[in-house]
């Protein structure tokens, strides 16, 4: 494992995250939101997210910038960093395939919109969340930059901690006693071990 590969993985996952999100938000704008809380904050959070977890990285990836930040390449890290990255990949896939038509980049409510509890759904509330932690933690482990390696987890932690409140209320407010015993059954970003 070298600095340039650890780079390479990174960037593959991101085209890996694009190809799979493109095809389900091609078939998610057909159906009618209901209810959005879209707005200047989740707009804001939405673009913390993505700057920790694309623009910053791929600043590092084309410049080495910050050069202050950066530090010894570990390749038994990086080699970590490409099973956390596979496993982001293979969450999110399933994560989509679950959620189907019901996916949407913001917190919205479609027509029609029911609550999944099937597939990866069955053991996790949010497992989107969980595979955006996974890209987080990935991207930690394999660049190796103080800024740019932990922009992710600063990045999606803000909209992590930004947001989940507020879906679900939304997840409450829609579906009611159905979502609360969904989730006294199920973890948040993890499955419960009882």
């Amino acid at each position: 494992m070298t600095p340039g590969i650890a780079k390479f993985v990174f960037v593959m996952m991101a085209v890996g995250w694009y190809l799979i999100r493109y095809r389900y938000a091609r078939r998610s704008r057909r159906e009618k939101v209901a209810r959005s809380a879209r707005g200047t904050r989740e707009n804001t959070l939405l673009l913390i997210s993505l700057t920790g977890l694309g623009i910053v990285p791929l600043v590092y990836i084309a410049t080495t910038m910050p050069h202050f930040a950066s530090y010894a390449f570990r390749p038994a890290q990086a080699w970590l960093g490409v099973f956390v990255a596979v496993a982001a990949l293979v969450m999110f896939r399933l994560t989509h395939r679950a959620l189907g038509r019901n996916w949407s980049v913001s917190l919205d409510v479609r027509e029609n919109h029911r609550l999944i509890t099937g597939g990866i759904y069955r053991s996790v509330r949010h497992p989107m969340y969980t595979a955006f932690w996974l890209w987080a933690v990935a991207q930690a482990l394999l660049l190796p930059n103080w800024v740019a390696g932990f922009a992710g987890l600063i990045g999606f932690g803000t909209l992590f901690f930004g947001r989940i409140a507020k879906e679900e209320q939304m997840m409450l407010e829609t579906f009611g006693d159905e979502y609360r015993e969904y989730m006294a059954r199920t973890g948040r970003i993890l499955p419960r071990l009882f």
